[in-house]
């Protein structure tokens, strides 16, 4: 008999083997085939998890990512063993073994065996808090699982954005975020994150009274002195650290490209951003931007940074036709 265990789908050269392996008609290889992809499954979920975690600490660096992903890896292997699973390797066993109607995924989460609960504890970060969105009109944070919960389903992330969409807000606003680039000394990856958490990708986009666009892609409010188009709109704000809604006069504008130029003048021109303009570190610059009071929410740092450090993000700009910058 073969030994299917020696496959690893975690490895791009095996992928053909693991696909001649889900071919074969035999109960020993349909079983392995079925927990090789239950693996693959287990694996993209950790990463998830991982790309929606602050970057930037003690330890972080490239060399430590790289040994986490492996553990991570072989953690999605242990955690896929026989007898060991979630239950998805059993229903693509059924489904591979009937060839005739489809089975359903389970509705609800599978309870892990406890012993498997505590490593997936131990490996992954416990979930942020979600506060609101300070600053911004729409909360496009990103809202980790439980830890040790790992459902039917996938991770449930709040209001992501597809990768479509994100490639197409990407494309849209990037050559106004160079710009401003240019006058701030700020990444214009940096610039097109933070466009991106303050209006959901593009989503929520805040819209003038007769639905036409604000061009407001990063929710600048209009104050007294502010004599171009507004557009009223309710908003959360976080005093003495509890979410109140209320009511706020945003500027309007008449292009992306007037946005992220009125959006350089305040960086550049306020003594209270001093700290953040030229900063080219993600998490400095998302805290700088907090401190000097670009918004109320008490997470928008971690949220900002966590759209910089995201998957996301970096495969809008690797499949786009823009430089990642």
């Amino acid at each position: 008999m073969a030994d299917f265990s020696q496959i690893n789908a975690l490895d791009p050269n095996a992928l053909s083997g693991l696909k001649r392996l889900s071919k074969d008609n035999s109960p020993e290889a349909i079983k392995e085939a079925s927990r090789q992809f239950e693996a693959l499954f287990v694996q993209q979920v950790m990463k998830s998890m991982r790309d929606a975690t602050p970057k930037g600490g003690m330890f972080d660096s490239e060399e430590t990512r790289m040994y986490q992903s492996l553990l991570d890896q072989q953690m999605s292997m242990q955690l896929s063993a026989r007898g060991r699973g979630f239950g998805l390797a059993k229903v693509i066993e059924r489904q591979m073994s009937q060839g005739r109607e489809p089975v359903s995924l389970p509705d609800g989460p599978v309870p892990l065996e406890p012993s498997i609960r505590r490593s997936f504890d131990m490996a992954l970060p416990p979930p942020a808090k979600d506060g609101g969105s300070g600053n911004a009109a729409a909360n496009s944070a990103v809202t980790l699982p439980a830890a040790g919960v790992v459902g039917g389903t996938a991770p449930q992330l709040s209001d992501m954005a597809s990768s479509s969409r994100a490639r197409a807000f990407v494309d849209k606003v990037w050559p106004q975020a160079v710009e401003a680039s240019k006058a701030t000394g700020i990444p214009a990856r940096f610039l097109v994150a933070q466009a991106a958490l303050e209006t959901g990708w593009g989503k929520h986009e805040l819209k003038n009274a007769d639905g036409t666009p604000s061009y407001n892609l990063f929710n600048i409010k209009a104050g007294r002195n502010w004599a171009g188009g507004t557009v009223n709109t309710s908003t959360t704000e976080h005093r003495n650290g509890q979410p109140t809604a209320e009511s706020a006069r945003f500027r309007a504008y008449a292009s992306y490209e007037e946005s992220f130029r009125d959006y350089a003048r305040l960086i550049a021109g306020n003594p209270r951003y001093a700290a953040v303009v030229g900063q080219t570190d993600a998490t400095r610059f998302a805290r700088g931007l907090q401190e000097a009071g670009y918004a109320t929410d008490p997470q928008y740092a971690n949220k900002l940074a966590r759209i910089i450090n995201g998957n996301t993000l970096r495969v809008a700009l690797g499949a786009g036709a823009v430089p990642s910058a």
